[in-house]
């Protein structure tokens, strides 16, 4: 089993925070940032002990921001000296994970010190990452810590560039959400316009995954820019939009998926069939799909199948899973199986009763089944 991320947090890293930081501080206190930062530490998941080295750090470092900032800055690693591992030497200064807190430090405590909090941030990400650290900013100075990512979108360090998109995505997972920017997103929007053909494909993810955040509150805006996007769109460009657009394309989006070349499906014959109608939990729905196109053309096909799970208080809840994206040539038949386990998930509860499997071709349902699912309680 590998080990828990929470225990990137342990002693050693703590101590060797507290090495580095005496070593600019003369009046730094080790002994009391070391017991306040490792207290409880292995009943503490990773945010927790994150917050609490936080804590440690506004207990021992200077209360004059500028004088803590400057130890900071002094006490960091050089740039290219950012991915740690267990046998690199720590003695080359603070990356890596010790990152974390200190930005967090930066974005509770830095508030009235912007320019020295910003040029923290840009020489943070550059030795692990400021994404969360700069929302306590995004949530108190929108306009003004907006227009900064807007300048680091130019930045030389791809590090950077990338803390200008992933910084203000709205829902960031492990992060602050941004309702300034979950209510209108257009800003963000005018953001990674700039950043969709950067060279460094690190930073094209994190543009796709601020689109993907935004298009669960905002499907037809993000469709709509990704359509714009698509006009004259090279590899790469191409890449960014059908991954920014993933939940769209799960959901059936129309404009999303006429972004990738999916329209609405010309067939001629769709056949379901469903093995069992009566499947033992446990076991597994076994199933195929017979196609006949009608078109003189090729079609690009996604096809997709939703299964309709029978919920607590009788209603049916569908959730899609992709099955196959295929070309399907004019007068050329098609025949699919598949199969699908019943079996304890920890992200699920199954109950008996009547279910539904149902066969969704570029957004468009084509075919429904029921079937039973039996349980062991039964």
């Amino acid at each position: 089993m590998p080990e828990p991320l929470k225990n990137l947090f342990n002693n050693d890293l703590i101590a060797h925070m507290a090495n580095h930081f005496s070593a600019h501080f003369e009046a730094f206190d080790c002994a009391l940032f070391i017991a306040v930062a490792s207290k409880n530490l292995a009943h503490l998941e990773l945010k927790q002990r994150s917050n609490q080295i936080m804590q440690a750090m506004k207990d021992t470092l200077p209360d004059d921001f500028e004088h803590a900032a400057q130890i900071m800055r002094k006490s960091l690693a050089a740039e290219h000296n950012s991915d740690l591992s267990e046998n690199s030497d720590l003695l080359l200064g603070l990356n890596g994970w010790a990152i974390m807190p200190m930005a967090e430090y930066v974005g509770v405590y830095g508030q009235e010190n912007f320019d020295t909090s910003m040029a923290l941030f840009h020489a943070f990400t550059q030795r692990f990452t400021s994404e969360f650290g700069i929302r306590h900013f995004l949530l108190s100075k929108p306009e003004r810590t907006l227009s900064k990512l807007v300048e680091w979108c130019e930045d030389e360090s791809h590090h950077v560039r990338r803390l200008a998109s992933e910084g203000c995505r709205p829902r960031l997972p492990w992060g602050m959400q941004l309702p300034i920017f979950i209510q209108n997103p257009q800003p963000i929007i005018g953001l990674v316009e700039k950043l969709k053909d950067d060279k460094e494909e690190y930073v094209r993810r994190s543009v796709a995954n601020n689109l993907n955040d935004i298009a669960k509150d905002h499907p037809d805006l993000v469709a709509t820019t990704l359509k714009i996007w698509s006009e004259g769109a090279n590899h790469n460009r191409k890449k960014l939009i059908r991954h920014a657009g993933r939940t769209l394309l799960k959901q059936g989006h129309p404009i999303a998926l006429q972004n990738l070349g999916y329209f609405p499906p010309k067939l001629k014959f769709v056949k379901l069939e469903v093995e069992q109608n009566l499947v033992e939990f446990g076991s597994k729905l076994h199933f195929s799909l017979h196609l006949d196109g009608q078109s003189v053309k090729e079609q690009l096909l996604m096809i997709d199948f939703a299964i309709h799970h029978q919920k607590a208080n009788g209603e049916l809840k569908a959730k899609v899973f992709k099955w196959k994206s295929i070309t399907l040539e004019h007068g050329q038949p098609l025949l699919l199986a598949k199969s699908h386990p019943f079996k304890a998930i920890t992200t699920r509860r199954y109950y008996p009763g009547i279910h539904k499997i149902e066969v969704i071709i570029n957004g468009v349902s084509v075919a429904l089944k029921s079937f039973e699912l039996k349980m062991d309680t039964q």
